[in-house]
């Protein structure tokens, strides 16, 4: 890669590749086996469960907070 784009550039780049890299909890079995198979792609080993998240983590906080305004939404309708 060599040195270039900045140091602040190159630290972020950094902290989203550990993020993206790193075993994730598995929404269906509970797991830690969820890796990154593709852009916003997303696989458990242990039950096979494949998904679609952010780009470089299973879960965003606006994925997040649009699941919580569903789930209330859901319950007024009950």
């Amino acid at each position: 890669m060599g040195s270039r784009y900045g140091v602040r550039t190159r630290k972020r780049f950094r902290e989203v590749q550990k993020i993206e890299r790193q075993k994730h909890d598995c929404p269906r079995c509970g797991k830690k086996r969820v890796k990154r198979i593709g852009n916003a792609l997303w696989r458990c080993s242990a039950c096979g469960t494949e998904f679609a998240g952010g780009a470089y983590a299973p879960a965003t906080t606006v994925g997040e907070s649009a699941r919580k305004v569903i789930g209330a939404i859901k319950q007024v309708g009950e």
